[in-house]
């Protein structure tokens, strides 16, 4: 009814479902809930340092700089909705459903479409570790599998088929699933134990080569993009149109790890103080991940080098934890092959693989309580809306598990990770411009966090600058990657339609209608009048734009 109706009141719309998330966490539960982001570092390292070279330890400083940025106004548009969970996509399209009913829920499916798949690609990589670490390179079982499917048709090569990793796989996800079924508190507690000991590991191996000067120069500088001859051979490349569009393939892989921390305000809900913890929560997450993003990719390019960047097992991660391994084992004075030396290489490999169960919880919390939301809601079906007695949204995490289940079977887990930050990108341009229409339309409202103006400027300058990243370098991961990742978004207009038309044949949910400023006359504001579609209009047309920009160029599948 919105954005068609003149007025909406309470009689007209669904009541709200019995059950409710309880306000159990503090802004420290939600710091450790979220304290599973740094490992994200682990999934696409090495991958982007393959592709854009020795430039890649900067990519990533300027990238959680900019996160860091956009995280204020997440934290100012949380504030707008205490009795929310969630996370910031929820916030995000209250803001535009009075401008459309159909743009509103995009927001919320590129957010879980982006955040679901990190328990596919975590426990993956974890699974690929113990197989790295138990078996030789050539044994049978590093090769084995059942092929089911074959995709082809959505990607060259991709299929869904049956391994050892992704059987692994399956026991961490359903490990997970148990962990979280206690709800948030519970879930947070043991997400504290995880943390102190696995983020030590990367915190560690940021600060050894900081400490002992093992930065050698020529493994970070000169600050050229990479580029490979005929032959494949590595070498200097210049910042021409290709070198440019290296660069934001590298930025817009990046931006899938350091924007991450932004899932702190996914609990504002569930907190016991909403307007002091949502901030605390999300700017103490966002000054851990400054830490490791800038650090870990610093040590690890200075310990490979362009060279060792080239190695297949570098760019789809199975051998970054080994490498992270190895200057851990080298500050400590200690020789590689040695009894000593291979004990603490092995040690640290398997707190990297707890570190990766950590974003697996973290994710699962997270993209849990957005389908949650986006149930009461009325966007979702609404079977996402029931939870346990301990206040878990069951259902959702039900959701999430199959969903997860079915893509740990893909042949090509970068794949399904760059598709998704399509949507992930989709859905940081419309969180960071529905931070000036909540300020527009809704600017008396009371804020237990107000964003400074230019701070808010910045972030909505930042959406469009993300949209740069993704018209011309998604792919660069592999063509049709931005093709796919917007098929994936278009895929919430039939849920949705169901749901709306189907479920509560056009009416929404008390739940949802209650949170929108009115006229005199009852009707809904909108004083932000046709900014935002023009918002949308420059949006499609950037992204088309660099797109274009890319092919032209010749780097639209250089990955």
């Amino acid at each position: 009814m919105i954005g068609e109706d003149p007025a909406i009141t309470p009689a007209m719309t669904l009541a709200a479902p019995a059950g409710e998330l309880h306000r159990s966490l503090d802004w420290k539960g939600a710091f450790w809930a979220s304290s599973g982001v740094p490992a994200g570092v682990l999934l696409t390292m090495g991958g982007i340092a393959a592709t854009i070279g020795q430039p890649s330890w900067v990519v990533w400083i300027a990238s959680i700089l900019m996160g860091f940025i956009q995280s204020f106004v997440y934290a100012e548009i949380a504030g707008l909705y205490p009795h929310k969970s969630g996370g910031a996509s929820v916030y995000g399209a209250a803001a535009w459903l009075p401008y459309s009913r159909f743009v509103a829920p995009i927001s919320i499916w590129a957010n879980w479409l982006a955040w679901s798949p990190v328990l596919t690609l975590a426990t993956s990589l974890a699974a690929g570790y113990i197989m790295a670490s138990l078996f030789a390179p050539d044994a049978a079982i590093m090769t084995w599998q059942i092929k089911l499917v074959d995709l082809g048709f959505v990607r060259p090569g991709l299929s869904l088929r049956i391994n050892a990793v992704s059987l692994i796989a399956t026991a961490f996800l359903l490990l997970t699933f148990a962990l979280q079924h206690g709800g948030a508190a519970r879930a947070a507690h043991a997400q504290k134990i995880l943390g102190l000991v696995c983020l030590a590991p990367l915190i560690l191996v940021g600060l050894i080569p900081v400490f002992t000067g093992n930065l050698p120069r020529e493994h970070l500088f000169p600050l050229l993009p990479m580029l490979r001859d005929a032959a494949g051979h590595a070498g200097f490349g210049s910042w021409n149109g290709y070198g440019l569009v290296l660069l934001m393939g590298a930025m817009f892989g990046a931006g899938w790890s350091t924007y991450g921390f932004e899932t702190a305000v996914c609990y504002t809900r569930e907190f016991r103080n909403p307007a002091r913890d949502t901030p605390r929560a999300i700017i103490a997450s966002g000054v851990l991940c400054i830490l490791v993003f800038a650090l870990v990719p610093l040590a690890f390019q200075a310990s490979l080098g362009l060279d060792a960047m080239l190695s297949p097992s570098i760019y789809d991660g199975s051998g970054v934890a080994q490498a992270l391994a190895s200057i851990v084992v080298k500050g400590l004075g200690l020789v590689a092959s040695s009894h000593a030396g291979v004990l603490i290489a092995n040690l640290f490999i398997a707190m990297l693989i707890l570190s990766l169960l950590l974003i697996v919880m973290t994710s699962m919390m997270g993209s849990s309580r957005t389908l949650y939301q986006a149930s009461l809601d009325g966007w979702l079906p609404r079977y996402l809306s029931r939870v346990n007695s301990h206040g878990a949204p069951t259902a959702a995490m039900w959701t999430d598990l199959g969903f997860n289940l079915i893509l740990l079977l893909a042949s090509d887990y970068f794949a399904v990770l760059m598709i998704s930050n399509v949507c992930y990108l989709a859905f940081n341009f419309l969180n960071l411009q529905a931070g000036w229409i909540h300020r527009i339309d809704r600017g008396d409202k009371e804020r237990p966090f107000r964003c400074p103006t230019w701070l808010l400027a910045l972030g909505c300058t930042f959406g469009f600058v993300n949209m740069a990243f993704m018209g011309a370098g998604a792919d660069v991961w592999g063509a049709g990657t931005l093709r796919n990742g917007l098929i994936a978004l278009l895929l919430i207009v039939p849920v949705f339609a169901w749901r709306h038309y189907g479920q509560d044949k056009g009416v929404f949910p008390h739940a949802l209608v209650e949170d929108y400023a009115r006229n005199s006359d009852g009707t809904m504001t909108r004083r932000a009048g046709w900014l935002p579609w023009l918002a949308l209009a420059g949006c499609a047309a950037l992204i088309a734009v660099t797109h274009a920009f890319a092919l032209h160029h010749g780097a639209a599948t250089a990955g």
